[in-house]
C-alpha cells in the first residue's frame, strides 16, 4: 500500500529588527535563513533545523505559516 502525500509545510520569514548590536552568531543565524535586509521575507520549510534558527533569533524576526 503506498504512502499517503502529506503536504509539505512552509515558514514565511520576515525579518522586523535590525541586528545592529547583536552578537556574531544571531547575525550569523540570520544571513543563514537567507536574509539579508530588513522587511525582506524568504520562505523555508518546517522543519526542526529551521525552528531552532528561528528560537534563536524570534527577538528579531516574525514568522507566518504557509
Amino acid at each position: 500500500m503506498p504512502k499517503k502525500q502529506t503536504a509539505k509545510k512552509n515558514l514565511k520569514i520576515i525579518w522586523k529588527r535590525s541586528a545592529i548590536g547583536r552578537t556574531e552568531d544571531q547575525k550569523a543565524t540570520i544571513a543563514a535563513l537567507g536574509l539579508r535586509r530588513l522587511n525582506q521575507s524568504v520562505v523555508q520549510p518546517d522543519n526542526q533545523v529551521i525552528r531552532g534558527m528561528i528560537k534563536k533569533v524570534e527577538h528579531l524576526v516574525e514568522v507566518t505559516e504557509e
